[in-house]
């Protein structure tokens, strides 16, 4: 169980009432979620900035003192990804924390792989040489990442929305060769900046949808410097509705993009059940 939170904008805009001062902030999120449960094993929050993700991540409570805050503060961003962590696999080292990056692309988890080191025995040839010694930490969700970014490495010709489905068939494929019972829970968001997808698999995912600059009822101020002539739009995603605005439900099994409009679409992850990607080159 862990809590996260992204979003994506055609302008620069602020996060601070999402991460800390909304009804249902990341932060307050962190201290107590909707099931009454805390994510106090440290929390991330990246941005890019000049095109450079810059990542600001600690092992404590989100909930405690005031980094989290004025790590919040300090965004304003075109895309945001923003995490609050519940350990289930591997213990609380900022090896663990979320999000995860490498070079250009960063990566966030919600969810638990059932029977991790059985099911990392099948992945681990799968994640490229390149990579295997770029992971750092023991958890189920950084080898995701990196098996991920293997399929785009390797098939750089096939759409993110598209690897994320098939990499995500093959890993509930892996889990049920395990143990067929086991539930596996996949809600990723993974960017490089400008692309930005994520899957809703076995845990509750929101979204949120700006189509205009708005007044915030939290800070009676606008979250962009909006400049007259452009449409403003934004996507924001999150495992809970964070604000009284009309968040909506995604359903279950699905990925998503944010496409360069700041559209997002959404297909059903069996769409790709049966998509095989052909041997690298």
């Amino acid at each position: 169980m862990c809590r996260l939170y992204a979003m994506s904008a055609n302008e620069p805009t602020r996060v601070e009432c999402s991460l800390v001062h909304a009804q249902n902030a990341l932060m307050q999120q962190s201290e107590q979620d909707a099931e009454g449960l805390m994510h106090g094993h440290g929390w991330g929050v990246a941005d890019y900035r000049d095109g450079v993700p810059l990542i600001e991540k600690q092992t404590w409570a989100a909930f405690h003192g005031e980094h989290f805050k004025k790590a919040a503060a300090r965004v304003y961003a075109h895309t945001v990804i923003a995490h609050v962590r519940r350990a289930t696999v591997g213990g609380t080292a900022i090896e663990n924390t979320h999000p995860f990056h490498n070079g250009k692309w960063i990566f966030a988890h919600n969810g638990t792989i059932p029977h991790f080191l059985d099911v990392r025995d099948r992945m681990m040839p799968e994640i490229d040489p390149m990579y295997r010694n770029d992971i750092k930490g023991t958890t189920d969700s950084e080898h995701v990442f990196y098996y991920l970014l293997s399929l785009h490495l390797r098939h750089p010709d096939v759409g993110l929305r598209e690897l994320v489905a098939i990499g995500i068939n093959r890993l509930r494929h892996w889990s049920q060769e395990v143990d067929p019972e086991a539930g596996i829970g996949l809600n990723i968001v993974l960017t490089d900046g400008s692309a930005l997808v994520g899957s809703r698999l076995g845990r509750t995912l929101w979204h949120l949808r700006r189509e205009r600059v708005f007044t915030c009822k939290i800070c009676g101020r606008p979250h962009v410097h909006h400049e007259a002539g452009a449409n403003y739009r934004a996507v924001e995603i999150a495992s809970e509705p964070i604000t009284d605005d009309y968040w909506e439900e995604l359903p279950d099994d699905v990925v998503y993009s944010v496409d360069e409009d700041c559209y997002l679409l959404i297909e059903p992850i069996a769409k790709y059940e049966k998509v095989i990607l052909p041997p690298p080159a």
